[in-house]
């Protein structure tokens, strides 16, 4: 079975301490974890000025102060990219808020007949209209007229990557009166650090898109928060995750993961990063002006994702490592995650929001292997060109 590392390890101290003149809370205080793979950088002035207004707000609204949670019902508009793997936070996104009785109207990016539509969790949003919500079509730069003068409270954008893409919607929604806005940023942009995980208020890439969109948001909206997920799974996801090692490993083929193994990552089921969103929702003056890690509560190494995968399908796995500069193969086409240590912790929805990750890895895998299998995925035709590469490079059988 797979080591996993908790990742929810917190100072005990209740004051907090000024950290060259910002506030931090205790429970976003720095701790330090060995790294057995590629160097880090430690907190720097280039996230300063976010995390100033970040940490001051949530040392005011430490969940441990406790808030007052409104029941009011609100009209959510959720603009959402039609590729990669951040659709489907929408599509959860969008069903949850459903069902706690808000009214939601999901505006995805493109037309309605295009290809892309014919892929989950696009082939799905019937569940959304059945729930009582709206689907759209449109460029979000005419977000206006695809939303025919409709009002909205709230406003998630899950699509753009930089300022150019998000400052119409964000623009429109100032003046057209929305009261809280939201956008799903992303852990990528966190410069590397030698004291993992990345916790809110480390510093981030200057140049990621990103961060200039973060930077907008805390500039023109007066009630904004800003989510930075990493790697996800969960039904309806149309981006390979655990994928990837169950195509591997019911063909009994090596599993070829690059480096030592013991890289420690971040994989939450995608209903994590709905609920913190939810939860932003439900609570906008606890959650305004802050920046949270939207990921679950744990770590676990590529190796153990590897076990952890051959466990929910009752297989054992061969598991090779590989240094991919000496093979000459692209580790970011071989491998689906970073070859290096790379996790954030949710500390903020925690001391915030009063977060709790309900991702249970092992038993999530159950789940997703079972609908891998519905879906006749392990029967397909599939071609593994790379790892054949990989495999005889390093003189590894390769399964016929």
């Amino acid at each position: 079975m797979a080591s996993l590392s908790s990742s929810s390890l917190f100072f005990s101290s209740k004051t907090a301490i000024p950290i060259n003149n910002l506030l931090i809370p205790p429970s976003l205080h720095r701790f330090s974890l060995p790294s057995s793979s590629s160097s880090f950088s430690s907190l720097s002035s280039s996230s300063a000025s976010l995390f100033t207004t970040h940490s001051l707000k949530s040392s005011r609204r430490s969940s441990s102060q406790g808030f007052t949670v409104k029941a009011e019902k609100k009209n959510v508009l959720i603009v959402n990219t039609n590729s990669g793997g951040h659709a489907v936070i929408g599509f959860y996104f969008a069903k949850e808020l459903l069902s706690a009785g808000h009214g939601v109207t999901i505006m995805t990016v493109g037309d309605e007949s295009s290809d892309k539509m014919k892929k989950t969790p696009f082939t799905r949003f019937s569940e959304i209209v059945s729930g009582g919500g709206k689907t759209v079509w449109g460029n979000p730069a005419d977000v206006a007229t695809v939303v025919g003068g409709e009002t909205f409270d709230v406003v998630l954008d899950n699509n753009g990557k930089d300022l150019d893409t998000v400052r119409p919607v964000v623009d429109w929604a100032k003046s057209s009166g929305v009261k809280q806005f939201l956008f799903i940023s992303s852990a990528g942009i966190y410069k590397s650090t030698e004291e993992p995980p990345h916790v809110e208020g480390d510093a981030v890439k200057a140049d990621a898109g990103h961060v200039g969109v973060e930077k907008y948001l805390a500039e023109t909206f007066g009630n904004w928060a800003s989510f930075r997920p990493q790697y996800m799974i969960g039904s309806g996801n149309n981006k390979d995750c655990e994928e990837w090692f169950f195509d591997r490993i019911v063909r009994d083929r090596a599993v070829p993961i690059p480096g030592s193994g013991l890289q420690l990552t971040n994989i939450s089921h995608v209903r994590d990063l709905s609920s913190i969103l939810t939860s932003a929702v439900a609570n906008p003056e606890a959650a305004c002006c802050n920046i949270f890690n939207c990921v679950s509560d744990r770590a676990v190494t590529l190796d153990g994702m590897a076990k952890l995968c051959a466990a929910a399908a009752g297989k054992t796995v061969e598991i090779v490592h590989y240094d991919p500069k000496a093979i000459g193969v692209d580790a970011k086409k071989a491998f689906p995650f970073r070859n290096m240590h790379f996790y954030a912790e949710p500390r903020a929805a925690k001391e915030i929001l009063g977060w709790e990750s309900k991702t249970n890895l092992p038993e999530d895998l159950k789940e997703r292997y079972e609908e891998y299998v519905k879906i006749g995925r392990d029967k397909k035709d599939m071609k593994f060109e790379l790892d054949d590469k990989i495999l005889e490079a390093l003189k590894t059988p390769v399964a016929a």
